[in-house]
């Protein structure tokens, strides 16, 4: 993942970004949620790029990976284990997982190879959920303008639906699944905004796919 350094030195600000956009958080987390929630009981899944936590934790997930040394810190302490490592080369053996998730995708060096990767260590019939800002939505265009002035998404990397479904199909997933939330501008949403299904609408967007 791209970027190391900046999340390294900048842990508190991206924690106080959480509580000043607390209904938007807890918006992506119904909506990521939703999705889990359509996968059978105790089974095993990580996320690439969990950061300090904020979704695996309350997403009850228990591992993942985090290439960033000063968030690990935050996640370990919540509980979380973690291990060093960047999406495009994950460090598990194959079909190890049942699901796995992404919702930092706008950060990776390299998107395909992620993808490719996580497929790689799901097990037969494993899922990969991502949520992600749609590009063409008024979020990440306003994160777009604004990216001069940001600590984070200055060198992000912003994504259509259209654009994730063709590398989720060249990685091999099939039956993609949506829903969306985030439904105002980022400083109008004042409470938590439950998801809908589909994709157009929303700016987050969270997609459900499994492995052949």
């Amino acid at each position: 993942m791209i970027q190391t350094g900046i999340f390294d030195k900048n842990v508190e600000e991206y924690e106080k970004w959480y509580e000043d956009y607390s209904e938007v958080y807890q918006s992506e987390l119904a909506a990521i949620k939703e999705q889990l929630l359509k996968l059978p009981e105790n089974i095993r899944g990580i996320e690439v790029g969990l950061g300090t936590g904020r979704f695996a934790l309350p997403l009850g997930i228990k591992e993942g990976v985090e290439p960033s040394e000063a968030m690990a810190e935050k996640a370990i302490k919540r509980g979380i284990e973690i291990i060093d490592g960047v999406a495009e080369k994950l460090p598990y053996g194959d079909m190890q997982f049942d699901f796995v998730l992404f919702v930092t995708i706008c950060h990776l060096d390299n998107i395909n190879k992620a993808f490719a990767e996580a497929y790689r260590v799901l097990k037969p019939k494993g899922s990969i959920l991502i949520g992600f800002l749609d590009k063409d939505q008024r979020i990440a265009k306003e994160y777009l303008e604004k990216r001069n002035r940001s600590t984070f998404f200055a060198n992000a990397n912003f994504y259509t639906v259209d654009r994730i479904k063709s590398i989720l199909k060249e990685a091999r997933f099939k039956d993609l699944e949506f829903n969306q939330t985030l439904f105002d501008d980022l400083d109008e949403i004042k409470k938590i905004q439950m998801p809908k299904d589909g994709f157009g609408e929303g700016s987050f967007v969270v997609v459900k796919a499994t492995k052949k």
